[in-house]
């Protein structure tokens, strides 16, 4: 069993930047491809970000997202974080962390297999 605690959320203006950290409960999620989800009220949930577990990391954005959000993972101290970057009032949502047993990035949620709470993040225009 995996667990996984969001923090980093908030309320910011447009155009700023906010990031996003992912614990992890145990030393094995350094196996595990880790990705970012959101949810906006009245949507389904959507792929934001993923990064695959070994060491050569290969990433997967989604295009909304391509270019202003980073995502990362730190291994040692089992931790994955999301770096946004020029926020967008649509980039309002409850953001959730998720660890998958496959090895590539994936962007499905229903390839993930363990979730965090979620975190709220707002931005304002």
């Amino acid at each position: 069993q995996v667990q996984l605690v969001e923090s980093g959320g908030g309320l910011v203006q447009a155009g700023t930047s906010l990031s996003l950290s992912c614990a992890a409960s145990q030393s094995t999620s350094s196996r595990y491809s880790m990705g970012w989800f959101r949810q906006a009220p009245g949507k389904e949930r959507e792929f934001v970000a993923a990064i695959s577990w070994f060491a050569g990391s290969r990433t997967a954005y989604a295009d909304s997202v391509k270019g202003r959000f980073i995502i990362s993972r730190h291994n040692a101290i089992k931790t994955v974080d999301l770096q946004m970057n020029s926020l967008e009032p649509e980039d309002t949502a409850v953001y959730y962390c998720a660890a998958s047993l496959k090895s590539d990035p994936r962007n499905s949620p229903l390839e993930y297999n363990y979730w965090g709470q979620g975190t709220q993040v707002t931005v304002s225009s």
